[in-house]
């Protein structure tokens, strides 16, 4: 059976996480701050967390960057609880290693749709293939990526954002393809998670080897410089 930890200091949104949650066959651990969530973390290893981003004692962003850079916790997918207006959260919540969010108030088959989407691709993602382009080199076998031979740190989404460009170098990939093959859903969803991850993809690479585009009114194309 699959865990999920809900780190959330509203009690009645944990509660109906933990009812709707479990009825979909997971079992549930709860915490109700961040200091609270991060000892959970560590101590049960879940395969998924649901943190929010606004937690007593310790703020979701933090309490994310936290569980990534413990190598205990940092290949656990987190998807994050936030307020519409907390834009400036959500993107730092994606650059400490966020996988996912969703605004509040939010539909609970939404996130349960999110939920199984994220450990889908998770459970996806073992098999071996390497995958180059300029001084980039993409090893899924070890999850590394390296440029010119320098090992660079990339999120779990950023690392198959960056896949799913190298498998398809040179094409024009909308915003709306990204979000179905990379995140998983469709364009319902906000197409600046798209934007904020490659914000964050580009700072990372760093190379001139390799660009990613952006083509106004279509999407992005990942370009390898000859």
């Amino acid at each position: 059976m699959q865990q999920i930890l809900i780190i959330e200091d509203d009690k009645n949104i944990q509660k109906l996480l933990h009812i709707n949650l479990s009825q979909e066959g997971f079992r549930v651990i709860e915490a109700f701050d961040g200091i609270q969530g991060l000892a959970r973390a560590e101590e049960s290893k879940p395969d998924l967390i649901i943190l929010d981003i606004n937690l007593p004692k310790m703020k979701g962003v933090e309490v994310c960057r936290q569980l990534k850079i413990n190598r205990l916790t940092s290949k656990i997918p987190v998807i994050m609880l936030t307020v519409k207006k907390d834009e400036i959260d959500r993107v730092l919540g994606f650059e400490v290693g966020a996988d996912d969010y969703v605004t509040k108030p939010f539909s609970v088959r939404e996130l349960i749709l999110r939920v199984k989407a994220v450990l889908r691709r998770r459970k996806e993602e073992g098999s071996e293939s390497r995958l180059s382009a300029g001084e980039i080199a993409l090893d899924e076998s070890s999850f590394e990526v390296k440029v010119n031979k320098k090992l660079v740190t990339l999120t779990a989404t950023e690392f198959r954002l960056l896949k799913y460009f190298l498998i398809n170098k040179e094409r024009i990939l909308s915003r709306d393809a990204l979000l179905n093959n990379v995140w998983g859903y469709d364009s319902e969803i906000d197409t600046r998670t798209v934007d904020a991850h490659i914000k964050s993809l580009r700072k990372k690479l760093r190379t001139k080897a390799v660009k990613i585009a952006t083509i106004i009114g279509m999407g992005y194309k990942f370009t390898e410089n000859v």
